[in-house]
């Protein structure tokens, strides 16, 4: 057994730390307490232990603009994975992109890097967000892949179907687009699935064990995909007050940092002060496709700016697991739950520069980094 030795432990729950040990044992906490002992012991003083954060909206695996080979990908993804752990991330939710064999990877040690639930492709009708087709080019699938079957749906019969086809390709979570991305909302060209065909979506996933998480920028698409009974939903850049009201039964992901920098971001951050005002859980997630990338760690520091610093790393930590039903098993540094645990330097929770603060992370009791002095 291992114990790490003489740090503060963060709280997700109260937002509060104390000074404890943690035992671990094999891939589990044992014990937190003080004074405990251990085959081997990790001096933690001076620094902050956190639960493993958790992302819930990242793009490992993400197609680039420009014609790759189709195994440019996936590799790509390599050293995405691996830096994501070395920043304390030991579990995502990938939002399209990253296929099972990904997982397969990792299970088999090929690859280091968190762990990946995936939803294969992002859902959509004719037009939506998940259809390809581009004037003047007509058709462009960037992947060509079996392993990532066709996502386009019309009628709720078609939205069965592609369900179906996700789960059979794997799928953890379908990924359906309640509306399209920002630039064809500015445009005019948003192609949002029927109410009939979201509600058929929703319920097929349902029968096949399977939640939804929903991309949904404007009010409307949200208003649709939470009514519709979507677990989670993403980005909602501008919320409104029926949009809150619809979400009191989801999940809200805001992925800040994707737009931190445009037009939209204060609209964005607004919308997130709306949701929490009304009580709306906030999970956090990065949104990583842009390039370059962006990651959990930025998008907490943005978090932190609306939300303040303890109700941020809860996001990432016991509320994430929470949407992602994996709270049972991780999220918090209490017993029995996984050996997640990312070590900061120092013991107040400023996240302004968190990748500067890391000390050492261990998944599944493992270490991921190397512990440095304090």
């Amino acid at each position: 057994m291992t114990v790490l030795a003489g740090a503060r432990v963060f709280d997700p729950e109260t937002g509060e730390t104390t000074r404890a040990d943690v035992r671990l044992d094999g891939d589990r906490i044992a014990e937190v307490g003080t004074g405990l002992d251990g085959d081997r012991r990790v001096d933690c003083s001076g620094g902050l232990l956190i639960p493993g954060l958790i992302d819930c909206h990242v793009h490992v695996a993400f197609p680039r603009p420009e014609p790759l080979p189709r195994s440019a990908r996936i590799l790509e993804a390599v050293p995405v994975l691996r830096r994501l752990l070395a920043r304390g991330i030991t579990t995502v939710r990938d939002a399209w992109g990253a296929d099972a064999g990904i997982q397969h990877a990792l299970r088999e040690g090929w690859i280091t890097g968190p762990d990946v639930l995936v939803s294969l492709r992002q859902l959509g009708p004719t037009g939506g967000l998940g259809d390809s087709w581009e004037p003047p080019a007509g058709a462009v699938d960037h992947y060509g892949d079996p392993s990532l079957p066709d996502p386009v749906f019309d009628g709720p019969d078609g939205a069965r179907a592609a369900v179906r086809r996700m789960v059979r390709a794997g799928a953890d979570w379908i990924k359906v687009g309640a509306g399209g991305a920002l630039r064809t909302v500015r445009e005019g060209r948003d192609v949002r699935p029927a109410d009939d065909e979201l509600a058929a979506l929703v319920g097929e996933a349902r029968r096949c064990g399977r939640d939804v998480l929903a991309h949904a920028h404007t009010s409307a698409a949200v208003v649709a995909a939470a009514r519709a009974g979507a677990r989670s939903i993403e980005h909602g850049t501008f919320l409104d007050d029926e949009a809150v009201a619809a979400l009191g039964n989801a999940w809200y992901v805001p992925t800040l940092a994707p737009i931190s920098g445009s037009e939209f971001a204060e609209a964005h951050r607004r919308s997130v002060r709306l949701a929490v005002a009304a009580g709306v859980p906030v999970a956090a997630g990065s949104d990583l496709a842009p390039r370059p990338h962006v990651d959990l760690t930025t998008e907490l520091r943005l978090l932190a700016a609306v939300l303040g610093e303890a109700a941020a790393l809860k996001a990432a930590t016991s509320e994430a697991a929470r949407l992602l039903r994996l709270d049972h098993d991780r999220g918090r540094i209490q017993p029995g739950l996984r050996a997640d645990l990312v070590l900061l330097h120092g013991t107040g929770l400023d996240l302004a520069d968190l990748p500067g603060r890391i000390r050492a992370v261990w998944h599944d009791g493992e270490p991921a980094g190397t512990v440095t002095s304090p």
